[in-house]
């Protein structure tokens, strides 16, 4: 299962915030190009990049952050937040993301994520599933989007989608354990899923048991910055 540490951008700084709310905001570091390099030297090859500022936006903001990461690591990046046009998407890629994930365009226009599949291709466009109560939020976790997470799930599986990050929003942050039962109950129903499960990894039990469960990889946080997980000793 692959380890996927995250760095959070607010006006271009490394923070996390609890459930979502930006008012929780906390600074770990002004330099998250350094945080890149650290993570690249304690063995990470993926890096889970979120522009917070973009998704409050509704446009991408944090787009030199991202070049100046992509320039200064080999790590592969997947980016999300503030991807709303094609522009946003091309945006991304020509400054050095991987992957990028479709969060609130996904609910708010199907079909043109739908066009992003089709031109770029599943193995670069990942879904971005934020759930709330199994009902899937949108624009930075502050609104609901009305959908089930089910449903939402079934309609991209059927539009050829293969990855999926799924972040129980109410786990986020809290340091007290992933949404197990969430993440089993969804690759059971799609088994052919590739997830990626977000929120609330604060040990290397939770990691261990996120792989039983068959996901494709963790995105760890919070977890990483308060100490509670050690990069180096659990890649190594």
């Amino acid at each position: 299962m692959r380890i996927i540490p995250a760095i959070d951008l607010i006006d271009g700084k490394c923070v996390r915030l609890t459930k979502g709310d930006y008012d929780t905001k906390k600074v770990y570091n002004e330099d998250p190009v350094a945080v890149a390099q650290t993570f690249e030297k304690q063995g990470c090859r993926y890096l889970h990049l979120v522009d917070l500022d973009g998704a409050k936006a509704g446009r991408v903001v944090n787009h030199e952050v991202l070049e100046a990461i992509s320039n200064a690591t080999d790590l592969k990046i997947d980016f999300g937040g503030g991807l709303r046009t094609t522009a946003d998407v091309e945006l991304a890629f020509a400054c050095g993301a991987k992957q990028i994930t479709a969060g609130s365009v996904a609910v708010k226009d199907p079909d043109l994520v739908a066009e992003w599949l089709d031109t770029y291709g599943p193995e670069r466009v990942i879904l971005g599933a934020d759930v709330r109560e199994r009902t899937i939020a949108i624009h930075g976790w502050q609104a609901s989007g009305g959908v089930d997470v089910f449903d939402f799930l079934e309609k991209y599986v059927q539009r050829g989608i293969r990855y999926v990050v799924c972040t129980e929003i109410s786990k986020d942050g809290m340091l007290a354990g992933a949404a197990h039962d969430l993440y089993r109950d969804i690759l059971q129903a799609f088994p052919r899923l590739r997830l990626i499960a977000s929120g609330g990894v604060s040990r290397i039990e939770d990691i261990e048991q996120l792989a039983t469960l068959g996901c494709d990889g963790a995105i760890i946080g919070k977890a990483i910055y308060e100490g509670h997980i050690d990069l180096a000793h659990l890649i190594g």
